[in-house]
């Protein structure tokens, strides 16, 4: 059985400007009197989905660029992503996209930073795009969307080498490459630029100096939508709503995440479970992950043990829990291949759930995890929010809270215990 201790920050951890200062004119009938990028779509703010799918991909610290009705979104921000590392840098007055992105840069701590519009989402490969941009010695490098019939936008060119060669005008083009508002910026070749206090980051920055020959581009085929027009804004709801969850549609092609304490064993209200002698399943749970064990693919405790951070314990101890918990369940046929736990104190380590950092070291440990068919069941919505945050379904246990009113946007199905969700799953077919 692995057990790893996770803490710190995610290994080559990047860092992004959001751009969420949008006034969203077009959408005015459909969303009045709210920023472009917190637009309800299927249920969530549309910026909610643009924060998860980057720290999906290891993207870890941000800076919103905010101005128009700031505030809204400083407050959904401090209710929701309590746990997200990030700032807020605060437009005035409108100094155009290079005017915000050049004012975020100044809080931006690394020298490679990404730039993504909060009002368009791009499925785009983060890895790809550094290793083009660290290739070329870029001062910036476009995710480019491939496109066919349109008119809505212009159409970048490149070589054979990723550099962009041109940026053309708006018009209609059977095929093309767009410009999907995604870039990774050289912070210090930027700075090497003049600009006024107001500029286009399009036109004073990518279209003036792309004949340097030092803008990369780079054609991605991810799902790309952007909810600048009514037309978009209602194809998004479709697009992000969820599915209904079906006990009865699961197989081995899923996973099984599962929280320790007030899920497995019974929690110490207050305090932690510092040794052996204090550890005690759940009545029918070993038997429970049992049937987990045969049904899922994999069956993966993720726990927050803050006592190791606050020296309540050592790792010894710990271990000795989990070698008991392992030794139990293989004791009455199941099997656990991973336990992560993440020690930090601070509510802000991406390792710390609600963070998704223990979701994405499980998919670098076990390849073959899809968080897209993968459920994350505890006891409360700490967990429920990790889970969510990570792009999984949840179950919320009534073990040691009471029940959460339904529908509720962080809770897939409730159920009382590990045992009850067993009681659910259909016969574990052979």
């Amino acid at each position: 059985m692995l057990q790893k201790r996770l803490e710190g920050n995610w290994e080559n951890a990047q860092e992004v400007i959001v751009l969420a200062g949008g006034l969203g004119t077009r959408l005015r009938e459909a969303v009045p009197d709210l920023p472009k990028c917190m637009a309800p779509v299927a249920g969530k703010p549309f910026l909610y989905y643009v924060i998860n799918h980057l720290r999906k991909n290891g993207i870890q610290r941000f800076v919103f660029s905010l101005g128009y009705k700031h505030e809204y979104i400083e407050s959904w921000l401090e209710k929701e992503f309590a746990a997200l590392q990030y700032e807020c840098c605060i437009e005035e007055e409108p100094l155009g996209t290079g005017g915000a992105i050049r004012l975020a840069l100044e809080k931006a701590t690394g020298s490679t930073i990404f730039v993504v519009n909060g009002d368009s989402f791009f499925s785009f490969d983060v890895p790809q795009l550094l290793s083009v941009h660290n290739q070329l010695d870029a001062a910036c490098t476009l995710a480019l969307k491939p496109m066919e019939q349109f008119d809505r936008y212009g159409v970048v060119t490149i070589n054979e080498a990723h550099q962009v060669e041109s940026f053309r005008e708006k018009q209609f083009y059977e095929t093309g490459l767009i410009n999907a508002g995604v870039y990774l910026i050289n912070k210090t070749k930027f700075y090497q630029k003049q600009f006024p206090l107001k500029f286009s980051f399009e036109k004073d920055f990518l279209e003036r100096y792309v004949g340097e020959g030092t803008f990369a581009g780079i054609p991605m085929n991810g799902y790309f939508i952007d909810i600048g027009i009514p037309e978009d804004y209602a194809r998004a709801q479709t697009d992000f709503s969820s599915s209904p969850f079906d006990l009865a549609g699961l197989n081995k092609e899923w996973t099984l995440f599962l929280d320790r304490d007030g899920v497995i064993n019974e929690e110490r209200p207050g305090n932690y479970v510092l040794h052996t002698g204090e550890f005690e399943f759940y009545d029918g749970v070993p038997e429970a992950i049992n049937k987990f064990a045969r049904y899922f693919k994999h069956v993966i405790i993720v726990t927050n043990q803050r006592g190791i951070g606050r020296g309540l314990m050592d790792e010894k101890a710990l271990h000795s829990i989990h070698d008991l918990l392992s030794s139990t369940v293989k004791n009455a046929g199941g099997h656990i291949p991973a336990i992560y736990y993440a020690t930090a104190v601070d509510a802000k380590d991406f390792f710390r759930k609600p963070n998704p950092g223990m979701a994405l070291q499980a998919i670098k440990d076990f390849p073959d995890i899809d968080l897209r068919r993968s459920i994350m069941v505890g006891n409360n919505l700490s967990d429920m929010r990790f889970g969510k945050n990570a792009g999984m379904r949840t179950i919320y246990l009534t073990t040691t809270n009471q029940p959460e009113t339904l529908p509720h946007t962080l809770i897939d199905l409730q159920l009382p215990g590990l045992k009850a969700l067993a009681d659910k799953l259909p016969e574990v077919r052979q």
